[in-house]
């Protein structure tokens, strides 16, 4: 049995930065967990789409 991430939760579009690992600062977009529940898809901003673990992710603090 698969452990599950336990940090906060994303949904879909929300605008999420990458906190750790080697693309530490990448911004993107937040698309969906993948098979694996501790990994999910983010659009960067040059439009590739990549997976990451859930646990380097962080919301992103936008400026309004």
């Amino acid at each position: 049995m698969k452990s599950r991430y336990a940090g906060p939760a994303f949904h879909a579009g929300d605008e999420v930065v990458l906190a750790r690992g080697s693309y530490q600062g990448t911004p993107g977009v937040f698309l969906h967990l993948n098979a694996d529940p501790n990994w999910a898809d983010i659009r960067e901003r040059d439009g590739h789409i990549r997976n990451h673990p859930l646990e380097w992710m962080r919301l992103a603090t936008v400026a309004k």
